[in-house]
């Protein structure tokens, strides 16, 4: 799709949080011992594809598809962030990658289906009116900015 100045719409897999009902980018806490690229992929399971729900053969097949999608992310921010949780004494920092799946060819053969913590999910187009979690309009911007997309 374009918009009519003829710059593309870009769309990213949007889930809705339990917690806050607030509509937001797949992402979670890093495990002990735990990579980030690791973190991002298997919150991406959880939330937008609902994988612990899988079977084992449909896990499988979802790892392989992810694995390739997975390994090919830009880091479009890294740093502090404005969260609702962060306090005098805590505050939380992210990592935050784009995968694109320009073809549909990775993301575009599953279905989505909301899991983990996440009660919703389903593509958004990107837009600067859209009122999401935190900080992650900012980081939905740099990504537009980045594809010459439509903000």
């Amino acid at each position: 799709m374009k918009q009519p100045s003829g710059l593309p719409i870009m769309q990213f897999i949007a889930v809705q949080r339990h917690d806050t009902k607030e509509w937001a980018i797949p992402g979670g806490m890093v495990d002990p011992n735990e990579r980030v690229t690791a973190t991002l992929k298997r919150e991406f399971g959880e939330e937008a594809l609902n994988s612990l729900q899988l079977s084992d053969s449909e896990k499988h097949h979802l790892e392989v598809v992810m694995e390739k999608l997975f390994n090919s992310g830009d880091e479009v921010y890294r740093g502090y962030v404005d969260d609702p949780r962060n306090t005098d004494n805590s505050w939380m920092e992210t990592v935050a990658v784009n995968f694109h799946d320009e073809s549909g060819d990775s993301l575009g053969r599953f279905q989505l289906h909301a899991g983990s913590d996440a009660i919703g999910v389903q593509w958004i187009d990107i837009s600067n009116t859209l009122c999401l979690y935190a900080s992650h309009l900012t980081f939905l911007k740099e990504v537009a900015k980045r594809h010459s997309a439509s903000w």
